[in-house]
């Protein structure tokens, strides 16, 4: 009775309440709206946890988690990963981003502007010029070298072929050169490809009695992509067999063109073995560099890039560094790509110990805690602690780079391309032994375009001679390509990077053989071809309706055999009735997996009951027939 009353009267009193709330016989109540929140930027740091996103987003781990899924990272609430990658999620969740300054950050901005300003800088002073020299296998690059140093380099070298890269300073008419010697276009590639190009001027060495080689025309190509001023030296006229003359024809022809011929490139007549014209060479790479002012200030903390890096079992870490721009000195705190330390040893190209090197010098270094990649850029600091935060910000960038990096795709994976209405491209880096192979190669392979079935192309990425290199399976990881060897293999810095990035590199001796199986894959590449093959025919001898109002056949099976995983095609008067699956196999009362020609059986067809007697029924499998 209490609980009767008071119902009646919250009734009564919500009664008043809207009658108050309105006017008329019709009462309203008036509903207050909430405006929308207007959340503020987040505020994150270069780097930080999976975990600590969600917080700041004020979401779930797992929310977080599955929207680096869709970006196709896998992480766990630990992971690292970087601002901008944390941005990408906060977008997809609807929240804005700023980066939180720091002052690793800050600083790291700073030293990469003070490497490259260099003659922006109204205190600059002039430097020495940093020399690349280049060329073909065993035309005397590092023998000219030599002759340019007063001191044997080549004989402890293996076959005396420069096996790793050396950065060396001499002096000539009172003034530096710097030189680099490099195994190859490969270093001088790999630190172009990481934004720091080191060298002023690129010295072509091309030998006289022999002359333009493959790995000479790479070089060139090389040179003319990153812009730098090039100086041939033709090396070897002592030999009788020398025509200086010939080589100035084959460089004309490649876009060399010598000044005394109207073009812009400097010749030098060299003999590395008898010392003659080096001098010569010496007088035109210091007008070159008086020609393009290089500057630099050697008041400012030192700024630079990594020419090496190694592990030594008695010194640790070793690395050679360049300075570009300011003074490196004994004791400074460095940073070095992802790594850093403070500098403990530093020591000269002849291996003395000096404690500051300026601009253009190249110094081996002890004191890093871990060794850094070549081509990273590196750059001295006052405060350690900044030093220690910028190096570990960049190993958890470098860690985000490793979870999102593209792998590269066998060639199964490209149907769905095709599946997807796209162009399948088969995509393909070729080395050879030689360069008449290398021709023939890519000839014959760019004629498959024209020759296989509409829907795959082929595309050559890039054609070379010589071993497989590290570089080569970086370019095919990044590019999706798979890499042709002929006659060749790759080195052992190669076959491991091969085999971590999951890249398809394979082997062959005969041409008529590569041609077939890179045919063979592209035609794997089209969507595939299915013919059916015919298991066994059958006759309807009578129908039988099922309560559940299904209708069976009973058969007679003329030829051939029925399987229960067989496909059924109706035919009446031999056009197509039904074309489906078998729901129901059976003799007498039993479930049967096949019956044979000469038996009779009873079948049921999925969601069919028009079946009639006299009907023929043909029972087939589809197989998939190799593409020609």
């Amino acid at each position: 009775m209490a609980d009767t009353r008071g119902r009646t009267q919250r009734a009564s009193r919500s009664g008043r309440r809207g009658r108050r709330s309105g006017s008329g016989s019709a009462r309203t109540v008036a509903v207050k709206r909430t405006a929308p929140v207007e959340r503020q930027p987040v505020v994150l740091p270069p780097v930080l946890s999976v975990s600590e996103l969600a917080d700041k987003l004020e979401m779930s781990g797992i929310d977080v988690i599955r929207e680096l899924m869709k970006l196709g990272i896998m992480a766990n609430l630990n992971q690292q990963i970087d601002y901008d990658t944390a941005a990408k999620v906060a977008t997809e969740l609807e929240w804005e981003t700023l980066e939180e300054e720091s002052e690793a950050r800050t600083a790291a901005d700073t030293f990469e502007q003070r490497r490259l300003e260099g003659e922006s800088d109204p205190d600059a002073q002039s430097r020495p010029p940093v020399i690349t020299i280049m060329g073909h296998v065993d035309h005397g690059k590092t023998k000219l070298l030599d002759a340019i140093r007063s001191a044997n380099v080549a004989e402890g070298e293996a076959g005396g072929i420069t096996q790793h890269i050396g950065a060396y300073q001499i002096e000539t008419q009172g003034r530096k050169l710097t030189f680099l010697d490099t195994p190859g276009h490969e270093a001088f590639t790999a630190m172009r490809a990481r934004g720091a190009q080191a060298t002023d001027i690129a010295v072509l060495v091309v030998a006289a009695d022999d002359g333009v080689m493959p790995t000479t025309r790479e070089a060139i190509a090389h040179i003319k992509s990153a812009n730098v001023p090039m100086v041939v030296a033709i090396n070897k006229i002592d030999l009788p067999t020398a025509n200086p003359d010939r080589i100035k024809q084959q460089l004309s022809e490649l876009e060399v063109m010598p000044e005394e011929w109207g073009g812009d490139v400097p010749f030098a007549e060299v003999s590395a073995k008898e010392q003659m014209g080096i001098d010569d060479l010496l007088e035109v790479l210091l007008l070159v560099a008086d020609v393009h002012e290089l500057k630099a200030n050697p008041d400012k903390l030192a700024a630079g890039v990594v020419i090496e890096a190694s592990v030594q079992s008695s010194r640790g870490p070793v690395t050679t560094l360049l300075v570009q721009n300011g003074t490196l000195n004994m004791r400074d705190v460095v940073v070095a790509g992802s790594s850093w330390g403070r500098i403990k040893a530093m020591f000269d190209d002849r291996g003395k110990r000096v404690r500051r090197a300026g601009p253009s010098t190249p110094v081996e270094v002890l004191g890093l805690e871990e060794v850094p990649e070549a081509g990273d850029t590196f750059g001295a600091f006052e405060d350690d602690k900044v030093a220690r935060q910028l190096a570990d910000q960049r190993q958890a960038q470098r860690r985000v780079e490793a979870l999102t990096e593209n792998r590269p795709i066998k060639l199964t994976e490209l149907y769905d391309q095709v599946q997807e209405g796209e162009t399948a491209e088969l995509r393909v880096i070729v080395k050879a032994d030689v360069q008449g192979s290398l021709g023939a190669i890519q000839g014959s392979l760019l004629k498959l375009n024209e020759t296989t079935d509409e829907g795959v192309t082929l595309s050559i990425q890039y054609a070379s001679t010589g071993v497989i290199s590290e570089s080569d399976i970086n370019l095919a990881s990044t590019t999706n390509s798979i890499v042709i060897g002929f006659n060749v293999r790759p080195d052992a810095a190669a076959k491991r990077a091969a085999d971590a990035a999951g890249v398809d590199v394979r082997y062959y001796s005969i041409i008529y053989q590569l041609l077939d199986e890179v045919k063979q894959a592209m035609t794997g590449l089209l969507a595939p071809v299915f013919e059916d093959v015919t298991d066994g025919y059958a006759e309807v001898r009578e129908t039988f309706k099922l309560p559940n109002n299904d209708v069976v056949a009973g058969m007679y099976v003329l030829d051939g055999k029925i399987t229960r995983n067989s496909r059924a095609r109706v035919l009446r008067s031999g056009t197509v009735m039904f074309e489906g699956g078998i729901s129901s196999l059976k003799r007498f009362k039993d479930d049967v997996r096949e019956v044979s020609a000469g038996y009779e059986c009873g079948l049921g067809l999925d969601g069919f009951n028009d079946i009639q007697v006299g009907d023929q029924v043909e029972f087939f499998h589809r197989e998939e027939v190799a593409r020609s």
